[in-house]
């Protein structure tokens, strides 16, 4: 006996993937390319998850130009429009563990990024660069559709 055959609609990965000098002006640089990459998905500028994305992007760029810098390597900024959801991943080539989210230090200069990410990305994760040395960190920020039926 053979399963009744059952239609499922196509699935569509759209992604982005730009390698950026690991500099101020590279961390701002992947905010915009974000932005723009976003826009042409047909995602709006100044949408909820355009402004999650854009934020997102902003402080893992910054954490990886701060914190992830090794000299003479560049840092990754990838993007997909998977099923329900942008994924945004930000990948540096530090070995170094990756510090945990701490709480927010109100008259502090920094420690604002991961709670930031945390509050605004649905889902987010760490994991090792494949292939070593290095990490990614993976976050995810649901269309619209998807937020709905949680």
């Amino acid at each position: 006996m053979t399963a009744p055959h059952t239609h499922q609609p196509p699935v569509t990965v759209r992604t982005f993937t730009q390698r950026l000098s690991p500099t101020p002006r590279g961390a701002r640089l992947a905010r915009h390319l974000a932005l723009n990459q976003l826009h042409a998905w047909g995602i709006a500028h100044g949408t909820p998850v355009s402004d999650a994305v854009a934020v997102i992007v902003a402080e893992l760029a910054a954490n990886a130009v701060t914190h992830g810098r090794v000299p003479g390597r560049d840092f990754e900024l990838g993007l997909a429009l998977v099923t329900g959801s942008v994924r945004i991943e930000v990948t540096d080539t530090r070995e170094e563990p990756f510090p945990a989210v701490r709480p927010m230090r109100l008259l502090g200069d920094g420690g604002r990024g991961l709670v930031l990410v945390d509050a605004l990305a649905d889902r987010w994760e760490v994991r090792d660069r494949e292939p070593p040395p290095g990490k990614t960190v993976r976050a995810e920020v649901d269309l619209p559709s998807r937020r709905r039926r949680q």
